[in-house]
């Protein structure tokens, strides 16, 4: 068994990145001449993945373009959200209904992907496949984040995630799902953060410890510093 399609997070405003995202769609801002949608697809190729299902809301026609130019060596499909924005979980529940698939790899492309997580990546998914999981989220210890202001989203305990009072992890923005986890979905719009909640609960929100330095386009501050820093 393999994980065969990756979806990309593309659809929303980045309004932390204001006046930049006024004209210009978050994942095609640049860091080293490159933009962060490319340096994502780039990883999604490194790592053997089939094909790759994005979604588009805000400024789409931008990004439709951009794939349409740059030619990847990929299968790439492009799904829009619709009239209205789906957040982040309705806009990979929306995605993943058209596909056979039953397990998908999931990338926010506002973290910088370089190819030092290709090692990581491949032990969580080897780590998720031979458990028989259902979900895994890619965290990291706050101390490697670039962005010192994060709060830290989870505890880590033997590859389990708590919420706690106080949270040493964050979500790196890669994560691994099977389509079991929406099978209670009612809402087309909702937040991936419900789900992860619900799981919580439940006490099956699995997580993956990554040791690289997090380098994540939070808001233009840190974006402006990234550029001097990189």
């Amino acid at each position: 068994m393999n994980i065969n399609t990756a979806i990309i997070l593309c659809a929303g405003f980045g309004k932390r990145l204001n006046p930049l995202t006024l004209k210009i769609p978050k994942p095609l801002l640049k860091v080293n001449d490159v933009t962060l949608l490319e340096n994502t697809i780039n990883l999604v190729i490194k790592l053997g993945i089939k094909k790759i299902k994005l979604n588009t809301y805000y400024l789409q026609e931008q990004i439709k373009d951009y794939v349409d130019k740059k030619k990847f060596k990929i299968e790439i499909e492009i799904i829009s959200d619709g009239e209205k924005i789906l957040d982040t979980g309705g806009g990979i529940f929306n995605m993943i209904q058209s596909s056979n698939d039953e397990n998908f790899i999931i990338f926010n492309p506002d973290t910088i992907w370089s190819l030092n997580y290709l090692k990581e990546i491949n032990e969580m998914k080897d780590f998720y496949l031979t458990k028989g999981m259902e979900n895994i989220l890619l965290v990291v210890e706050k101390n490697l984040s670039f962005d010192k202001n994060f709060n830290g989203d989870f505890s880590l305990k033997k590859n389990f995630l708590q919420k706690e009072s106080i949270n040493n992890y964050i979500y790196t923005g890669c994560q691994i799902i099977n389509k079991k986890i929406f099978e209670h979905v009612k809402n087309k719009s909702f937040s991936i953060v419900e789900i992860w909640n619900n799981l919580i609960s439940e006490k099956k929100l699995f997580g993956f410890e990554s040791k690289n330095k997090f380098l994540h386009v939070t808001n233009i501050e840190v974006y402006n510093n990234l550029l001097k820093n990189n």
